[in-house]
């Protein structure tokens, strides 16, 4: 009796059998790959509660300065500046600026309404009549934003026409004028205290027309303080404009 051999498949380049199912099993775990790909791209815009984010995108100033700084001063635990654009934060989508409008106030008595309300006037780029002084020492600017707000992101201009480094800057929100009810840090960068408002683990940054941006994770606050204790450059406390991304909760 003739019997057939029966033999398994070889890996060989040859047998059009085995060039097929290679092909197929390649091409089905391609597609595994391009599927789990595409839900990750998508869950990247979503966090877990389901929203969709989308990156902030202030408008920005044109730069006044070219190049970036060398050197950081003596003890300083500054970032390392780059001459590329920050890689941008994601808040939900429709979060818009709620600053403007809204009541501003400061520490340094000297500074009248009309002269904060540039802060918040949309005007980003420093000079002598849009840039506001405030005076020496920690001093802050506080803002009422009328009803408590769910924060994702607060952006700082000081004044950035050199590549400076603002002091003991520190963002706290908290739910009353007092800051005694519900208070949090959402930034410090006074690693040694001397603002008295805590020790700060952030690093210090060198000022350019992108600001510092802040991530306040949804914070939700009626009020807003913004500190400073002077500059590389000078004592006093300088703001060009703060913007605020925020909405009242749902």
């Amino acid at each position: 009796m003739n019997r057939t051999e029966i033999r398994p498949l070889t890996k060989t380049a040859a047998h059009p059998l085995w060039q097929r199912a290679t092909l197929s099993l390649a091409l089905a775990a391609l597609g595994l790959n391009l599927l789990a790909g595409a839900a990750v791209r998508a869950d990247d815009s979503k966090p877990a509660g389901g929203e969709e984010l989308v990156p902030l995108a202030p408008k920005l100033p044109p730069p006044m300065f070219v190049g970036t700084p060398k050197d950081a001063p003596e003890g300083s635990n500054v970032e390392a500046p780059s001459d590329k654009p920050r890689p941008p934060l994601m808040i939900p989508k429709g979060v818009g600026n709620v600053a403007p409008g809204k009541k501003l106030t400061s520490s340094d008595t000297n500074a009248t309404p009309s002269n904060l309300a540039k802060i918040i006037d949309g005007n980003k780029e420093p000079s002598d009549t849009t840039t506001v002084l405030l005076r020496k020492g920690t001093q802050y600017l506080q803002f009422d934003l009328g009803s408590a707000h769910e924060i994702f992101a607060i952006v700082i201009w000081h004044a950035h026409e050199t590549p400076k480094i603002y002091r003991d800057v520190i963002v706290q929100v908290a739910d009353d004028a007092d800051f005694t009810k519900n208070l949090r840090t959402l930034f410090n960068n006074d690693a040694d205290d001397s603002s008295k408002r805590g020790v700060g683990t952030d690093r210090e940054y060198f000022e350019t027309n992108e600001g510092k941006t802040i991530d306040a994770k949804g914070a939700k606050a009626q009020y807003v303080r913004l500190y400073s204790k002077g500059s590389t450059d000078s004592a006093l406390n300088e703001y060009t404009e703060v913007e605020i991304y925020g909405r009242a909760p749902k």
